[in-house]
């Protein structure tokens, strides 16, 4: 055998091992595009089919008219409100108030989570003070916190602020619990202090359940903005909702139920887009 023979035996050979070796990433990539390209039609397809069905009810006389209006006239007023910047004014004040009664709720929630799940004797203390308060319905606090802050911003912001810090709170403790007790072991044998610890171990350790606490949260937080912005406001999704109930505007209603539904949608997008970026060893689940 010459010694071309015995390279382009060696090339072949290795060109051979290196197909064996790539052949099955394609058909692997080839399904990973197939299932988010079957996510995403299902994803854009079910509101839509959702929305058709609607208005060939409403147009049959299946359903009343004058409670389920069709989309198309809900749509059609939609772009009416928005044409006119009275949706954009409702919007802008109801997301600078949950935008700042997140942060409000989200950096105590976050901070008293990590340490009573480093503490013991705190989570002991302050344990059943938070799982005693977290049943009450945030809603049912309203009259209580109109009397404290009064018919003003403040009012709404803190509302928000409790919708977002017990979801946060409680997750990141059980987060924190959950990490296992050699990583600290290994961080105080390297002479971590406190805040290195917190830092460095039980902030990444938790990180899955802070963001599904976060994601929790801001949902409950916009559902707690609506309520409180249908008493003492005078702007807002859920001003805009009550107005429209006086007035028996229907169209108008379901018109902020939908921007609503629509905000928290994009929220849980932004979310998940912020958890990928945090969490790089979580983005292809």
């Amino acid at each position: 055998m010459s010694a071309t023979d015995t390279a382009d035996g060696k090339v072949g050979t290795g060109t051979g091992a290196a197909t064996r070796r790539r052949s099955p990433a394609v058909p692997e990539r080839r399904r990973l595009f197939g299932r988010r390209g079957r996510d995403t039609a299902l994803t854009a397809g079910s509101p839509v089919a959702l929305l058709l069905v609607w208005e060939a009810l409403v147009r049959t006389g299946a359903l009343d008219a004058r409670f389920f209006p069709e989309p198309s006239a809900i749509i059609g007023q939609m772009w009416t409100m928005m044409g006119n910047g009275e949706l954009w004014e409702h919007i802008g004040a109801s997301m600078q108030r949950l935008l700042l009664g997140f942060w409000l709720g989200l950096v105590p929630g976050l901070v008293l989570g990590v340490v009573m799940g480093l503490s013991r004797p705190l989570r002991a203390a302050i344990g059943p003070l938070v799982s005693g308060t977290y049943p009450i319905p945030k809603s049912a606090l309203l009259p209580l916190i109109l009397l404290i802050f009064g018919l003003g911003e403040m009012s709404k912001i803190v509302m928000v602020a409790i919708g977002v810090f017990y979801p946060v709170v409680l997750n990141t403790m059980a987060g924190v619990m959950q990490i296992q007790p050699i990583y600290y072991d290994v961080a105080k044998n390297f002479g971590a202090r406190r805040w290195q610890v917190f830092r460095t171990v039980a902030l990444p350790g938790a990180m899955p359940s802070i963001m599904t606490g976060v994601e929790l949260g801001t949902g409950l937080g916009l559902i707690l903005i609506a309520i409180a912005e249908m008493v003492g406001a005078k702007t807002g999704l859920g001003y805009m909702i009550w107005n429209a109930w006086e007035l028996y505007s229907v169209e108008t209603m379901y018109v902020g139920l939908l921007v609503i539904a629509v905000i928290g949608y994009l929220l849980s997008l932004l979310i998940s887009g912020i958890s990928h970026l945090v969490m790089p060893w979580r983005a292809d689940r």
